[in-house]
């Protein structure tokens, strides 16, 4: 593959991938060898470069620390037959760009993120766990870098991606605790973005529901308080009598990938799928019927998390075991997605895209390529 952008490459002196347990990797705290960088001096995105992972240098007077010019993605690659893949990744760098102008930041080139992404994951593809249920974890990431106080958007910026292995999100099933005092986002807000003050609004309701014995909070609309948003970590589905229902991306939560896909699968797969307003009463309503068999968030982390159970109030909806036989929709997708990851069952929608033959090796200095 001809690469397009003159990336050049510098290797580490040491890998730190012998240090690794893999059999017992704590999630979001193992960091890989190398990250992708590339900044925008104000006019265009320039010297994209992959180098060791270290820490940077910033200025107190950094506009990102300040006024929040900071957005991300998360992604995942995994190996089939030993190849290094990636799972819709032009979806990711396009919702980056959504992100991007939502917060007054240079678009990146898509074909400039996806030749950077494949030339790092091809690189460390080493460090990709082959265990199921295991990936390496991809943290896209751009922010500001001018340096000056006063309320205003930076001109300069960085974007960069880095990598770790990673094991199981939720371990187990979560428990949801109804959030109806905080609000995660109002229609007009930046919900829809995936910036990073949307995540530190979260963090003291999250903080709360764990001190109280729940995993997450179900967010509410900022309006009503009656109509389901999604959990902190992952858009939800519903299964009610036969029906899979998930909340609308109306603009004020996030459009997930894995929601999107998960979407598609269903409908091809002959359920019934209604992606709208769904109220908590309507929910509840279900419960107390019997119809409402499960429910389950779905995101890159987490891929598919079955809700044990749902507190609204004083209200405990306990949902059933999770098992094929109570929980056949989530389980049946959890297992595909990690299947197609894999490369166990055929990639009938070209979702899966190979970070092989990415052009690393023509960037490399001459006497670091073993043949």
């Amino acid at each position: 593959m001809a690469a397009k952008y003159p990336i050049h490459v510098s290797l580490t002196d040491s890998s730190n991938i012998s240090k690794v347990d893999f059999s017992n990797i704590p999630f979001g705290k193992v960091i890989s060898d190398h990250m992708f960088v590339v900044d925008y001096d104000g006019k265009e995105w320039v010297n994209p470069r992959i180098v060791p992972f270290a820490n940077m240098n910033i200025s107190p007077a950094n506009l990102a620390l300040h006024y929040g010019q900071s957005i991300f993605e998360g992604m995942k690659a995994t190996k089939s037959n030993g190849e290094p893949m990636l799972l819709r990744p032009e979806m990711h760098a396009r919702r980056l760009n959504v992100s991007a102008q939502r917060m007054c930041m240079p678009e990146l080139p898509e074909d400039l993120f996806l030749q950077g992404l494949k030339m790092l994951i091809d690189l460390d593809r080493d460090w990709i766990p082959e265990a199921d249920n295991h990936a390496l974890y991809i943290r896209p990431l751009m922010y500001a870098t001018d340096e000056y106080f006063g309320v205003a958007s930076s001109e300069k910026y960085r974007f960069l991606i880095f990598t770790g292995p990673v094991g199981p999100y939720y371990p187990k099933p979560v428990k949801l605790w109804v959030e109806e005092v905080f609000t995660r986002a109002a229609q007009g807000g930046a919900g829809e973005a995936k910036c990073a003050g949307n995540y530190g609004a979260s963090l003291l309701p999250a903080q709360r529901a764990k001190k109280n014995g729940y995993d997450q909070v179900m967010w509410m609309d900022a309006v009503e308080k009656k109509y389901v948003q999604e959990v902190g970590t992952m858009n939800l589905f519903f299964v009610m009598d036969g029906r899979v229902v998930t909340p609308a991306t109306t603009g004020t939560i996030l459009r997930g990938i894995t929601r999107d896909t998960f979407i598609t699968l269903l409908k091809d797969w002959g359920y019934t799928v209604e992606d709208r307003l769904i109220s908590l009463p309507e929910i509840a309503d279900a419960y107390w019927r019997g119809t409402l068999q499960e429910c389950f968030g779905a995101g890159t982390a987490a891929v598919v998390s079955h809700v044990s159970s749902i507190t609204w109030r004083d209200r405990v909806m306990d949902l059933p075991p999770v098992d094929e036989e109570h929980r056949p929709v989530g389980t049946r997708l959890k297992a595909f997605l990690n299947d197609l990851r894999m490369g166990r069952v055929p990639d009938e929608y070209d979702w899966m895209v190979s970070c092989n033959n990415s052009g690393v090796e023509e960037f490399l200095p001459a006497d670091s390529i073993v043949s």
